[in-house]
């Protein structure tokens, strides 16, 4: 391996690419087999498929908490080995299922992407997420004192704060993991503002359950045991009527049926 460039260090991040990329632990079977995929700043990837195909592993090598046992990562056409692990690292955003908060203010919350904002970046950064109306509701406001988790907080409250601390940072690249999978319907309306803020004019990469979440991604990419088996945006793979058009066909149905039935709770389909 070369030592790290540093002058592409300092690059804006244009385009990702993953060139042949497979990976195996140290014992077991390989996890992904010869990904190939190409994002450009701006667009937005989301990954979908059964539970245990390798959706996890494929952001965690994007992250580079892992690196490719095969094939290559390119960042500006770069392999990212070449690069230091601070540049990635330090302009990639990444918001979970269940983000962490810790005791303090919701503000301090907030300001912890970006320890030197003031109180102005703060609540622009809160408009801009959708959830400046949700923290003014509260008892003080963005002043308003959280125990450790925010305990006292919906899962979707706790979602706006982290989607607008997220924007805080600004990061180049964005990981969305399950990020809206614990809201309810109602909730995952409000925070759409704060999801297309998020993917502006950044490369971001979504694992999501929820149609609403990823229909309207730049691709989407259908992971099998470890292997893209379909490519394209919503309406091409729809027209195509493989399995992301049954996976949506069974999730549509769900949805409708949550909306007649509401005393039954239907289960979803893994997407």
């Amino acid at each position: 391996m070369t030592a790290p460039s540093q002058t592409a260090d300092h690059q804006p991040i244009e385009r990702i690419t993953f060139d042949a990329v497979g990976f195996r632990y140290n014992t077991g079977k390989p996890v992904l087999h010869n990904i190939n995929l190409d994002i450009r700043r701006g667009q937005s990837v989301a990954v979908v498929g059964a539970t245990g195909g390798g959706k996890t592993t494929l952001i965690s090598l994007l992250a580079r908490f892992y690196e490719p046992t095969a094939g290559r990562i390119l960042i500006n056409g770069v392999d990212y080995r070449d690069r230091s692990l601070h540049s990635l690292q330090s302009n990639l955003g990444v918001v979970l299922q269940s983000s962490h908060l810790f005791a303090g203010t919701i503000s301090d919350n907030i300001r912890y992407g970006d320890l030197s904002a003031g109180s102005d970046q703060i609540m622009d950064a809160a408009k801009q997420a959708g959830a400046h109306e949700v923290i003014s509701a509260m008892p003080n406001g963005y002043q308003t004192v959280i125990g450790e988790g925010g305990s006292s907080l919906s899962a979707g409250q706790k979602q706006l704060i982290s989607f607008a601390r997220a924007l805080l940072a600004d990061p180049q690249i964005l990981i969305m993991d399950e990020a809206t999978s614990s809201v309810d319907t109602l909730t995952e309306a409000r925070i759409e503002q704060g999801l297309r803020a998020l993917l502006k004019d950044r490369i971001s990469v979504i694992i999501a359950h929820r149609l609403s979440t990823i229909r309207h991604a730049s691709q989407i990419v259908v992971i099998d045991d470890g292997r893209i088996i379909e490519q394209g945006n919503h309406d091409e793979l729809v027209a195509v009527r493989g399995r992301y058009y049954h996976l949506y066909q069974q999730q549509s149905l769900s949805n409708l049926w949550q909306q007649t039935e509401p005393k039954v709770k239907a289960k979803s389909d893994d997407i």
